[in-house]
């Protein structure tokens, strides 16, 4: 839908449904390719597709004229990429001192979205767990919500509770006193969200904000600031849980796959109330500040190889 709004209604929109021609179509589409993906431009014709089918189903149009026209060829797709073991723990510790650690931290040992990321609220965060229940409830974050169109997640399977490594609520805790500093300094101009991750003055971050400052964390690992975007924490997710023994059934229920052809295995249908996988294995790799979580295993025989994952903003 949001694809839609971008590349389809400002260029279509303004003609009438009868008025509408194959070559109207042509031209479009030509284009978007010089500027999208050939993945990305198909699913806008097949959403353009289905409103004409749908508009001549009813009698708004005697045919659909995209049945005329063939999609060309867009723009290579930009190969997605995971950090190696080393890089991501160089990424962690050049975000420990500055506002994007919590986000970092929270991308990268839990595989969310960036869209899911920056929509989380503070009520769907419990830093706590319930130990002493029976059997203990860890502490966990709820993904109800996306920076989405709508709000949601973008798929029902997308909606999962995920229980926290540690090093994430470390992470969370102390965000949640930078941003109560935060507060205190803005007065008056704040602006109450409820967001865990805002604005020095409390207002929701947009995708732009983030990746400024996520180049600003890359450069300072000493990675290239130009070849890494937030997406790729998730992708670096799947790929260091995949090469520690985590099955790509068990990745499917932590990232929220909609189905199993990402990560390319059968779908898990016994989902537990509180995923746990991830967390254990993250507990395992990336410590607490100053050793007092497991300790780091080495990433053997990982090179840090593409994840291919269509269609997923995320």
């Amino acid at each position: 839908m949001q694809r839609c709004r971008h590349h389809l209604v400002p260029y279509l929109g303004a003609r009438k449904l009868k008025d509408l021609t194959a070559t109207d179509v042509d031209r479009w589409l030509a284009d978007r390719a010089k500027v999208l993906s050939t993945a990305t431009l198909g699913s806008l014709f097949s959403c353009l597709k289905r409103a004409l089918r749908r508009a001549m189903a009813r009698g708004h149009v005697s045919r659909n004229v995209t049945a005329l026209c063939d999609l060309p060829k867009g723009q290579p797709g930009r190969p997605s990429k995971s950090l190696t073991m080393e890089q991501g723990t160089a990424l962690l510790e050049a975000a420990r001192d500055t506002p994007l650690y919590a986000y970092v931290v929270l991308s990268l040992l839990t595989g969310l979205r960036t869209e899911e990321v920056r929509a989380l609220r503070w009520e769907l965060l419990d830093l706590k767990g319930r130990p002493d229940d029976t059997p203990p409830v860890p502490p966990s974050v709820s993904v109800w919500r996306s920076d989405r169109v709508g709000g949601d997640t973008k798929t029902p399977k997308s909606r999962r509770t995920l229980a926290l490594p540690a090093l994430c609520v470390y992470a969370l805790e102390l965000h949640g006193q930078e941003q109560d500093k935060a507060r205190r300094r803005a007065g008056d101009s704040w602006h109450e969200t409820g967001l865990v991750f805002v604005s020095a003055v409390g207002t929701a971050l947009d995708a732009a904000n983030v990746r400024r400052s996520f180049r600003r964390v890359v450069k300072a690992a000493g990675l290239a600031a130009d070849d890494w975007t937030p997406r790729e924490l998730r992708h670096s997710f799947v790929s260091i849980a995949s090469a520690h023994g985590m099955t790509l059934e068990q990745i499917a229920d932590l990232v929220g796959h909609a189905g199993t052809r990402v990560t390319e295995a059968v779908y898990r249908h016994q989902l537990r109330p509180v995923l746990l996988n991830g967390a254990e294995v993250m507990n395992q790799m990336f410590g607490l500040p100053g050793g007092t979580a497991a300790a780091r295993k080495p990433l053997d025989n990982h090179s840090g190889g593409e994840i291919l994952e269509p269609n997923d903003e995320g």
